[in-house]
């Protein structure tokens, strides 16, 4: 691809030629010109800061537009001098609105002494500061949660077990979580009233969104509470196996607030997987829907929970309110289900199960395709940790509506859940498919501020302009996580609402949470993370376990202080110290835990995850990763959609050889050779004149896990399969 023009040398046929009208693209021409004697310099940061500022490029231009005036601002940028181009820059005074800016004024004198100056000046410090003093840190944010214990910790941290390198948190506490998210934000009567759930069906896309309130979540909760009790023993794990509705969410409350334990299962798994889900967790019975309902087409749902399971089925219709599916003999509908409930004298009212803080409440599980997945327990602290950074890194307050399009059965399910509901804000829900424009007009009817995905779905969105027209303009900020971003991808994104920041999460289930990743009091460069989270401490290690210093750039595998709320001590069908801790070097006295990503700090100390460590080449005698290589090779081409890279040598022995498989953009017709050329200039140019293309393969799609993250390990097989052929002509 040739060089982009400077925005100097940018002019008025540069604009037509990205299918901007003759009217805008004057408008614009002349805009351009004056901010850039406004901005009166050369420096890149100040020239983007002044055109987003003045809102120059609007969400209804073609992206061509946006990305053509990106690349002339940012187009001779030294990232190697610099670090990574800043697109988003918070301002003095917003940033003392945030939640994390408030505590930070009010604390932040105490805490940090003369060195506390302002929210963004002092941001790092304060992280520095949570970091090594997480009981203050955590008795300030504790207080701003919707948490309300029926007995109090006796501390925040005991770190007197020596078997527990976590330690141990809120030691003697007994609540209900459940209850805390039914709680009012204030004592006002009114607050009932809030709407703390609004959703639309997608073959509804044209009506008005429904809603519900903080009041009436919580008697359906209750009603859900005492049927449960009525056929169930407390402690008894019972399973969710549907798509994240509002029915979903008011029996995932409703099994935690009656005493029993949440069995999180994706719908997207096939009989054997549920099976083995259920197996795992003993669960001793599963709700689930008779269909799955997209795009007005009915996909079985009940038919491969029966297969997979004798235990009972508690069976929600998709549509209507009659279950659409013949029942087995031991199963039930949602119907006969709660009419038990509905024979007591108060049918919504239902006293809480109160438990210590360390008891079991959900059973997820790892995304893993080989044997087992791992079953990770969380406790009750668990949702407190991946609420309270969401409170805090995503500045979730009480007005803000929340969208994140996932489901129960992986991680995002609860932590969305519990973002909203401990934090005082408003959950949003599509009853839908999210890859076209039902949802985007849900997300603008229902005047959607916080807007998480997953890189892959905004890439679909942005290759079928299916979002074209619609307002998102209410939205503050979007969120993504799961898979590694594109700048590409993230520019059309954020462009969508005047250039709100994308926050970059990137964390586990096993820790609740992120453990690196945006917040609002820093600047923001696409596809990269600007922090690590609050009270997360994490080391870079070199290739023989020792950590780089502070701050220097490097790459290499990322090392967790054991410390850290939320975080897992135990699994239920695998050893936590072998899987976490062994291995793992000591710091400071500190046994680091392990997580198993290769992370890249860039000059300025921002973040960029390079995929797992078990994802690392080694080309010509240089460790590099699949992500970097991706990154290069899908800004190589206009035909690209998107790329995977991979290594292995061949079958005679000798140095790795790379691949790179690819998707195109559909109507798109590219030689495989051409291409080959193609990446070849591209990563010789961008990373190393040494590395070398030998295999490039166009394929219709990328094997994924159920959580749409990239199977490179079956691309790799199928390489192997190549070369060993070549290996016998």
């Amino acid at each position: 691809m040739s060089k982009p023009k400077s925005i100097h040398q940018l002019d008025l046929q540069d604009l037509l030629n990205t299918g901007l009208n003759s009217h805008d693209a004057k408008l614009l021409q002349i805009d351009l010109k004056s901010t850039i004697n406004a901005a009166n310099g050369s420096n890149p940061l100040d020239l983007w800061r002044e055109i987003t500022s003045r809102r120059l490029l609007k969400p209804s231009y073609p992206h061509s537009v946006h990305r053509i005036v990106y690349d002339a601002v940012y187009g001779g940028y030294d990232v190697s001098a610099h670090g990574p181009p800043l697109y988003w820059f918070p301002s003095d005074v917003d940033s003392r609105q945030t939640n994390l800016g408030r505590i930070m004024e009010a604390h932040g004198p105490k805490l940090l002494g003369a060195a506390y100056k302002d929210p963004i000046t002092s941001y790092k410090q304060f992280q520095k500061f949570s970091v090594q003093h997480q009981e203050v840190y955590w008795s300030i944010v504790l207080e701003k949660l919707s948490i309300r214990f029926q007995q109090p910790p006796k501390c925040i941290l005991d770190t007197s077990d020596k078997s527990k390198p976590g330690g141990t948190w809120l030691p003697g506490s007994v609540l209900n979580i459940a209850e805390c998210c039914l709680l009012s934000a204030n004592e006002r009567d009114n607050d009932n009233e809030k709407v703390a759930i609004v959703w639309r069906d997608e073959r509804f896309d044209d009506l008005e969104v429904n809603k519900m309130t903080l009041n009436e979540l919580r008697r359906q909760v209750m009603l859900v509470a005492n049927a449960l009790k009525g056929l169930f023993t407390k402690g008894d794990p019972i399973a969710i196996d549907m798509p994240m509705t509002v029915t979903a969410v008011i029996i995932y409350l409703a099994i935690i607030y009656a005493g029993f334990v949440v069995v999180s299962i994706a719908d997207s798994f096939a009989s054997k997987e549920i099976a083995t889900r259920l197996r795992v967790s003993k669960a001793k019975a599963t709700f689930t829907q008779d269909y799955i309902v997209r795009g007005g087409k009915k996909f079985p749902l009940y038919s491969r929970v029966v297969e997979a399971t004798d235990r009972r089925v508690i069976v929600v219709p998709a549509i209507g309110e009659n279950v659409d599916i013949q029942l087995r003999k031991q199963d039930i509908s949602w119907d006969d289900f709660l009419s038990s409930a509905k024979q007591l004298p108060r049918p919504d009212y239902c006293d809480p199960v109160y438990q210590s803080s360390d008891t079991v409440t959900n059973i997820l599980f790892s995304s893993g395709t080989t044997g087992d997945p791992k079953a990770i327990p969380w406790t009750q602290i668990s949702p407190i940790r991946g609420a309270a950074d969401a409170w805090a890194h995503m500045d979730v307050q009480p007005e803000d509506v929340f969208c994140w399009p996932t489901n129960l059965g992986w991680v995002m399910g609860p932590i969305l859940l519990y973002s909203c509901f401990l934090t005082g804000g408003t959950l949003a829900l599509y009853h839908g498919s999210p890859l076209g424009r039902g949802f985007g007009k849900f997300i603008q009817d229902a005047r959607v501020t916080l807007l998480g995905t997953v890189p892959s779905l905004v890439k679909l969105w942005n290759s079928t302009g299916c979002m074209e027209g619609l307002d998102w303009t209410n939205i503050k900020l979007f969120a993504t996580t799961g898979e590694a971003s594109s700048v590409d991808d993230d520019l059309w994104l954020s462009s969508r609402a005047y250039y709100k920041p994308v926050l970059e999460c990137c964390g586990g289930t096993e820790l609740a949470s992120s453990y690196v990743q945006g917040n609002v009091l820093q600047p923001q460069a696409f596809a990269a993370f600007s922090s690590a989270s609050m009270t997360t401490g994490i080391v870079i290690l070199d290739d023989h376990g020792v950590p780089y210093p502070d701050d220097q750039p490097c790459v290499g595998e990322v090392g967790l202080f054991p410390v850290y709320m939320g975080a897992t001590d135990r699994l239920l069908n695998a050893d936590h110290d072998k899987i976490y801790f062994k291995g793992m070097p000591v710091y400071n006295g500190m046994q680091l835990r392990r997580h198993g990503d290769i992370v890249k700090r860039t000059i300025g100390g921002y973040y960029m995850v390079q995929g797992r460590a078990d994802d690392t080449m080694n080309l010509g005698g240089i460790k590099t990763s699949s992500i970097e290589i991706e990154r290069v090779c899908e800004q190589a081409d206009a035909s690209i959609m998107e790329t995977a890279a991979v290594s292995c040598q061949p079958a005679t022995g000798g140095p790795e050889l790379l691949a790179i498989f690819v998707v195109l953009k559909e109507g798109f017709n590219t030689e495989q050779d051409k291409l080959k050329m193609i990446f070849s200039k591209a990563i010789q140019r961008n990373l190393n004149p040494l590395f070398k293309v030998s295999f490039v393969k166009i394929v219709p799609e990328f094997p994924r896990t159920a959580s749409n993250k990239l199977l490179r390990r079956l691309l790799r097989d199928q390489l192997k399969e190549v070369l060993h052929r070549r290996s016998k002509i």
